[in-house]
């Protein structure tokens, strides 16, 4: 498909990477990954002939269709948002035009060969079945058919993002190449978006910082690291044991050279002045300026460290949201939303795009007022908020890094201020940077600095993921784990959610669905019908009288006062939730305790039951408390 030999890109004394060879393949999807500013968009731009490389060369055949991602969001603002999807297709695109134009000045000459020749072009790309197929792609990014001829500047500017992925997708190219594709995407359009691939039968290049899309989407991994570039066999978490295994593998080796050397260099000393053994200690001596010992090169990745500790607990009832309504014009967003979160919840809200789950952020920390309903945070409460706009948050400083987070940090000393700083990678000159020049990967760990600092016993994240890299999540993950506050986040990162909340609160256009559970069990309680594209496509078609009701519809809304029968339910089906995780951990111990286990299972094996252990506890752990809770409230 495409091959890339001796490749090599340097800005200045600055190497990216250098003598790199690898063939990208059809029918293989390529996850690219690395640090930011590694390379990764740069070897994109490489690859489909819009950047030189410093040296080397890539070979495509001469015919490839290449699918590319654009960011320019109003190059196309005046035309209808289904002739944009169409115009990927841009052999197809063209002569579907020009037959239009040969047809429109029929009545005055008319080209039989030439409409001919358009006809069999047209009827040989399946042209007219064409406009159906780009409105399907539309649908399962989300924008509905009733808007597909509307001007394209109609759309905001994710929608717009969106429009601009499906006309890739609509040009059917043999090799795509994506720059962050589910920026902007809701849950639902991610997974269509993993169907859509998973099916594709070209060649797909993909950068993306979340997990579970790279899992569910590469049979590769391409890593951009010591600068060079490494392939890999496998999705992304085969990819991180088995970089992981061969950075052990190397130490291990490193360090028996260095021992030989050690032993090698002992014996010499020793005997040199011995003249029976003064021969062998000078083989030692030739021995050790034999051995080559080349110390590992540093890589690119670096983790920063989040630590979010609350200055002081909360009351048990940590925020009420009772009847909250919200309209943006004719635009009902919210209506009649109750929740009770209680200390300790670990709160995910998801659902999607458009549905409102920014905007109730946005009412419970007090930025927006409501339309209807009462806002009551509990006694000791004390929120600390990560705006998906965080730039926002930044303000129109025109100061340095460091003299916004002081700011934050009365009392505290330059020291202890440049500590902090230096923990989310603001570290030498770093710390003298204008805020106002940040990256958004940048604003965001400043920002989590802060956050860090005021010591929140709440902490409310709106996509706190966006903008950052898979490291800085994977080390936000960890942080977040440790607080022993009270979580209540918005995101569209399943990777994430799944490895946080313990309670999943969806909104959906007919209400909304509290689950006391992980989002792996919420997935599995529903199906996954509710991250099918086609489904919730349907769903949006069928009148509202038809549709199901949510667990916790509007007329009963979650958090609300239930019978002591519907409490009696939930404890028994907790009780049950808890046998099943208790046997499966019981399965897993059994595992561990049979006689050769260790010596027929490989360790990547061992390593998945060691963490499907751990989640499992953790879940027992959230259970339980769900469980005296429920036990709590029948015997008040």
């Amino acid at each position: 498909m495409i091959a890339a030999s001796d490749l090599a890109k340097a800005y200045g004394a600055q190497t990216l990477f250098e003598d790199v060879t690898f063939q990208l393949n059809a029918g293989c999807r390529y996850g690219l990954v690395g640090s930011n500013g590694s390379g990764k968009t740069t070897l994109l731009r490489i690859l489909a002939g819009q950047e030189e490389a410093s040296a080397g060369a890539v070979a495509r055949p001469k015919r490839l269709r290449l699918g590319v991602l654009e960011q320019d969001q109003f190059q196309h603002d005046e035309m209808p948002i289904i002739d944009v999807v169409m115009m990927g297709h841009r052999e197809l695109w063209a002569a579907m035009r020009a037959k239009d134009e040969l047809l429109s000045e029929a009545d005055r000459s008319f080209d039989a060969d030439r409409y001919a020749e358009l006809e069999d072009v047209i009827v040989s790309q399946d042209g007219y079945a064409f406009e159906a197929r780009a409105g399907e792609i539309l649908e399962g990014l989300g924008i509905p058919t009733e808007v597909h001829h509307q001007p394209l500047a109609t759309l905001s500017g994710g929608f717009k993002l969106r429009v601009l992925l499906a006309r890739v997708l609509a040009g059917r190219p043999q090799l795509l190449l994506l720059d962050e594709p589910t920026n902007h995407l809701d849950i639902v359009s991610i997974r269509w978006l993993e169907k859509f691939l998973a099916s594709f039968a070209g060649c797909a290049v993909v950068i993306s910082h979340d997990h579970r899309f790279l899992d569910n989407v590469a049979t590769h991994i391409l890593d951009i690291d010591y600068e060079t570039i490494t392939l890999y066999t496998g999705n992304y978490s085969r990819f991180l044991r088995a970089k992981h295994a061969e950075r052990e593998r190397r130490e291990a080796e490193i360090a028996k050279r260095e021992r030989r050397i050690a032993e090698h260099q002992a014996f010499a000393d020793r005997f040199r002045a011995k003249a029976t053994k003064a021969r062998q200690a000078q083989s030692k001596l030739k021995l050790i300026e034999r051995t080559a010992v080349e110390p590992l090169p540093k890589s690119s990745r670096r983790y920063p460290t989040f630590r979010f500790r609350q200055r002081r607990p909360s009351g048990k009832t940590v925020l009420e949201l009772d009847g909250i309504s919200k309209s943006f014009g004719d635009k009902h967003v919210l209506e009649g939303v109750s929740l009770v979160v209680r200390r300790g919840d670990r709160l995910a809200v998801i659902g999607p795009n458009g549905i409102g789950k920014s905007t109730l952020l946005k009412i419970a920390v007090g930025l927006l007022d409501p339309d209807a309903g009462e806002v009551r945070w509990g006694h000791e409460a004390a929120p600390g908020y990560f705006a998906q706009d965080h730039r926002d948050q930044l303000g129109a400083s025109e100061g340095t890094v460091e003299s916004w987070l002081s700011s934050a940090c009365p009392g505290e000393g330059i020291g202890p201020v440049r500590a902090r700083l230096s923990r989310v990678l603001f570290e030498g000159s770093d710390v003298e940077k204008k805020v106002s020049s940040l990256s958004g990967g940048e604003a965001a760990r400043l920002v989590f600095a802060r956050l860090t600092a005021e010591q929140p016993n709440v902490l409310v994240l709106d996509e706190p993921t966006n903008h950052l890299d898979l490291e800085a999540i994977e080390a936000l993950v960890e942080g977040l784990r440790t607080f022993d506050g009270t979580l209540l986040l918005v995101s569209h990162d399943r990777w994430f959610v799944s490895r946080l909340a313990t309670r999943i609160l969806e909104l959906t256009p007919t209400g909304m669905t509290d689950y006391p559970g992980t989002y792996e069990e919420y997935v599995a309680a529903c199906g996954d019908d509710h991250l099918d594209a086609d489904a919730a496509v349907l769903r949006q078609r069928r009148p509202k009288g038809a549709r199901g009701t949510s667990s916790q519809a509007k007329s009963e809304p979650a958090g609300a006062p239930t019978p002591s029968r519907d409490l009696e339910r939930r404890r028994e089906a907790v009780t049950t939730d808890i046998e099943g995780v208790e046997n499966r951990i019981a399965d897993i111990d059994r595992r561990f305790c049979e006689p050769g286990f260790f010596d027929s299972t490989t360790l990547e094996e061992v390593r998945d039951l060691e963490e499907e252990r751990r989640r499992l506890q953790e879940r027992v752990e959230a259970l339980m408390s769900e469980w005296e809770r429920l036990e709590a409230e029948l015997g008040a």
